[in-house]
């Protein structure tokens, strides 16, 4: 989810870093493309997903963060870049507030056939992810970098497809892997506060989730009612870290199920921890995060342009 301006959401123990976010305020990066489709390679560290991409000269390991609005840049590589500080915006995380967000612009961020120029980019120091995964990582690629995409993650494959859709011909071209409708179902998702959100329904309460392919694990906020934790089993207490030496509490366990339209989820690990002083109270977008521990059970698929989600069965 998000880091300093983009929500980007790395979950996990005491030794992982947790959840920084904030409104987005950026310029919409010009993007160019001479092929309207391809295909990416990613590696799973941990529970993320990492994918190749260049910020002008420099190429390396960049995590896909579908929470988070823009592209966060690993301060630690791209500190003499020109710094703004934008005073009026701040880190936010499940931990608290945190300081003012800094920004700058890149010329060029490229990956398989798509290419950006002038870019704007959140900076925030990534040491905390770097040390608990044991990679270099140059930054984050948040959702604002696809929403002229249709983006299928295949994880048996570890495989990324993605066809960027025309403006005046937004069917042009169907990717083969939707062809087959009837292997896959198509839900709506919106944006609120520039997240990813979908609705589902647990013991008949209808509940917003944040879709965060970068959140290891799933969200439960602790303010819905008595009747939705019946179906959780707590195994366990977790320490969340966020910004800096900032930790919170959090209980670990297991949803026995979730209903999204008319499919049910049996056994679904959460996170259960309040969000109302949190990046998510922001908008009052979601009522929890749904992460790579629901995400990778089967394909998933997002129209970004019609705003549609596809599970495959």
């Amino acid at each position: 989810m998000a880091f300093l301006g983009c929500p980007l959401a790395v979950w996990g123990t005491d030794r992982e870093p947790a959840i920084l976010n904030r409104e987005l305020k950026l310029t919409i990066p010009v993007i160019n493309s001479d092929s309207s489709s391809c295909t990416l390679p990613f590696n799973r560290i941990g529970n993320l997903i990492v994918i190749k991409a260049t910020v002008d000269s420099m190429e390396g390991n960049f995590i896909l963060d579908t929470g988070a609005p823009c592209l966060v840049l690993n301060l630690t590589y791209f500190r003499d870049y020109p710094i703004t500080q934008v005073s009026d915006e701040e880190q936010s995380s499940i931990a608290g507030r945190g300081t003012t967000l800094s920004r700058t612009q890149v010329k060029e961020l490229s990956f398989g056939t798509l290419q950006f120029f002038r870019t704007d980019a959140d900076l925030a120091n990534l040491g905390n992810i770097e040390n608990a995964k044991g990679i270099r990582v140059l930054g984050m690629l948040g959702v604002e970098l696809f929403k002229q995409c249709e983006m299928v993650i295949d994880f048996e494959k570890n495989l990324i497809y993605l066809h960027r859709i025309s403006k005046k011909a937004p069917r042009s071209c169907v990717q083969e892997l939707l062809k087959d409708t009837s292997l896959y179902r198509t839900y709506p998702i919106q944006f609120i506060n520039n997240r990813i959100v979908t609705e589902s329904e647990i013991a008949g309460r209808k509940v917003r989730f944040i879709i965060d392919c970068a959140a290891e694990s799933n969200i439960l906020d602790s303010r819905l009612p008595n009747r939705v934790f019946e179906l959780v089993t707590i195994n366990r207490r977790v320490k969340l870290t966020g910004p800096g030496e900032q930790k919170i509490d959090a209980l670990y366990g297991s949803l026995s199920q979730l209903k999204m339209g008319s499919r049910l989820i049996d056994d679904l690990p959460v996170i259960v921890l309040n969000l109302e002083y949190t990046c998510f109270a922001e908008g009052n977008c979601g009522d929890g995060v749904l992460g790579f521990d629901f995400l990778s059970r089967q394909k998933i698929g997002f129209n970004f342009v019609s705003r549609k989600m596809y599970l495959w069965k």
